[in-house]
């Protein structure tokens, strides 16, 4: 049965859990019988017009599902008799590296003792209204704290700055003030996910920039702009999915081609916070060079607990912050009070800066470890901090690894999730936070170890 071509049914979801549900439905209708031989991948994605990571990533978790076997050399086959795993069963016990949060334990042991003092605040009660479309003064000034101090933000002034339910709707609210549907919005070749998910909303057209071990490459930057876009949306410090940093030198000439091509900026500096010194120093946010042009957006997700849904945005102006405001009252009217209340709790007693440290230095154990086991096969991390590294390849390498090391019982993240532009960048992101401790991620990086060894294997035989 490998002329086997599917018929994928109009429904909401991703690609390739629409492809393993036709799967699904064929073998419980008898089109496909146990042992039949499914269609090579490749074959398969030029058939049904996919991405060949799509169906890669359907057939492993068609695998994991038990609804067919692969056999290494010879293809995937439809499994024989017995009942097939459900979704929900095949992803039970898998270690999880494709998800980019930080370790919970500084947050969760502080929790407690934080609502206690929450209970003491005068400011308590306010808490039940409606916030301002802005968010509450305390909770503005805090957030302007915490960027000046944590992110190198300077002059972070309070009075442009917007409070919002994370840094993702940050950067919702302001590709909604600064695009309309069909405008091109600039970004890296690989980019986080997130912004992907916006474009795909907000019915705007991604651009992928080429990059470099800073990042963004200025005069790709500038062939790119000169089509008319008028929006580049960047993360210069520890870049998802890459980890890069940009040089001060670097951000000098990204801003001068803003400049010139009159760019709006807006910086996601979600990871600032990792890659500040001891004594505070790091990274000049570009806010801080280009002011004038620069939305700026973070939150404290990521340094401080996943489930704190407390993000902002510096607007460049308070005319900038009247516009992002209109589309606030349209979508949301206020933002939530009580995220927020707790990272202002936090940011006010110190308890934000504890957590933060004790978080970079778990991550730098992990990094640490992850250097130990993968070696070379990572690029060199850009600091000892980052909470997700890269591991440079082709596509179809990144594809084949990812399978190995799923059916290994690791998760990583899907190789095309973040990639804009194959010819430009390929390669597969590991996140060291969501697991719980660091002997599961030694295990988990121990299957990513053999899964690109087997690769290496492959290749060789290739040759041979």
């Amino acid at each position: 049965m490998a002329d086997w071509t599917p018929t994928l049914a109009d429904a909401a979801g991703p690609l390739y859990e629409r492809l393993v549900a036709a799967l699904r439905r064929d073998i419980a209708a008898g089109t496909l019988a146990p042992g039949a031989r499914l269609p090579p991948q490749r074959d398969l994605a030029h058939r049904l017009k996919l991405g060949l990571g799509t169906v890669t990533r359907a057939y492993v978790e068609a695998e994991r599902q038990g609804l067919v076997v692969a056999q290494v050399g010879r293809g995937s086959f439809v499994a024989g008799g017995g009942a097939a795993r459900g979704p929900e069963a095949s992803a039970a016990g898998a270690i999880n590296l494709s998800q980019n949060i930080a370790p919970t334990g500084p947050a969760a042991a502080r929790i407690s003792d934080t609502l206690a003092r929450l209970r003491r605040r005068g400011d308590l009660a306010e808490h039940v209204a409606y916030a301002p479309s802005a968010g509450l003064e305390t909770q503005r000034r805090a957030g302007a704290a915490w960027l000046a101090r944590s992110a190198g933000l300077e002059g972070a002034d309070w009075t442009r700055l917007l409070c919002c339910a994370g840094a993702q709707q940050g950067l919702a609210l302001t590709l909604s003030t600064l695009c309309r549907p069909g405008d091109t919005l600039l970004c890296e070749a690989a980019t986080f996910p997130g912004v992907k998910a916006l474009a795909e909303q907000l019915g705007l057209s991604l651009t992928g920039v080429a990059m470099d071990a800073q990042g963004l490459l200025p005069e790709a930057l500038d062939r790119a702009a000169a089509g008319g876009a008028r929006v580049l949306s960047v993360l210069p410090t520890l870049q998802n999915p890459t980890g890069r940093i940009m040089s001060a030198a670097r951000r000098a000439e990204i801003v001068a081609v803003a400049r010139k091509h009159d760019l709006w900026i807006v910086e996601d500096d979600i990871y600032a916070v990792f890659a500040r010194d001891e004594d505070g120093g790091g990274p000049t946010p570009l806010a801080v060079l280009a002011p004038e042009r620069t939305f700026y957006v973070s939150g404290v997700s990521k340094s401080l607990a996943p489930g704190l849904r407390a993000g902002f945005v510096m607007a460049p102006s308070v005319e900038q912050l009247e516009r992002l405001l209109r589309v606030v009252r349209a979508l949301s009217y206020a933002p939530p009070n009580f995220g927020g209340l707790i990272a202002t709790q936090w940011i006010e007693d110190g308890a934000a800066d504890a957590i933060a440290a004790e978080i970079r230095a778990e991550l730098g154990q992990r990094l640490a470890l992850a250097r130990t086991l993968l070696g070379p096969a990572l690029e060199t991390p850009a600091c000892a901090f980052s909470p997700h590294l890269w591991l440079p390849m082709s596509e179809l390498e990144a594809e084949k690894v990812a399978g190995r090391a799923l059916r290994g019982g690791v998760e990583l993240t899907p190789p095309s999730s973040p990639i804009l532009d194959g010819r430009l960048i390929g390669g597969l992101r590991l996140c060291l936070g969501a697991v719980p401790d660091r002997a599961t991620l030694e295990r988990g990086l121990l299957t990513v170890r053999s899964a690109l060894s087997a690769e290496v294997e492959d290749r060789s035989r290739a040759v041979i």
